[in-house]
């Protein structure tokens, strides 16, 4: 029985409660968002004045709180950063094979492959080198 057929073959008074109860929940949710924007535009009346006039102080002092949050966010960041990689590197020294010591390893061979070629034309460079003088 395809889905379509299942929705159609509840009875209309349980279609009819499902929509109520819809009609209701949404109704409602309306109501509040529309009592949450009244109070907040009210709020912004009432407080712009008190703004206006304390704004000399609180403009840099926004600014400070602003720049001393972001700061302790970056510290917070990079010292986690950092613990992180410490752990990774010691997984990996250890053997456990975190993720992407399979690409870390890859490219450490083709990084070997490629100067041990170029060391080899170096090596044939010089030997051309002192047999032409």
């Amino acid at each position: 029985m395809s889905r379509y057929e299942q929705s159609s073959a509840q009875p209309t008074s349980r279609k009819a409660v499902k929509f109520m109860t819809a009609g209701t929940i949404g109704a409602a949710l309306l109501v509040l968002s529309g009592l949450t924007l009244t109070g907040t535009v009210i709020a912004l009346i009432v407080a712009t004045p008190i703004l206006v006039l304390c704004s000399p102080v609180l403009v840099p002092a926004a600014m400070v709180v602003l720049l001393v949050s972001s700061g302790f966010f970056f510290s917070g960041g990079c010292g986690l950063a950092a613990v992180m990689v410490l752990l990774w590197t010691y997984n990996y020294a250890t053997g456990k094979h975190p993720p992407g010591a399979d690409r870390l390893d890859y490219a450490r061979r083709k990084i070997a492959e490629k100067a041990k070629e170029y060391g080899q034309s170096v090596q044939q460079k010089a030997q051309e080198a002192t047999q032409t003088s």
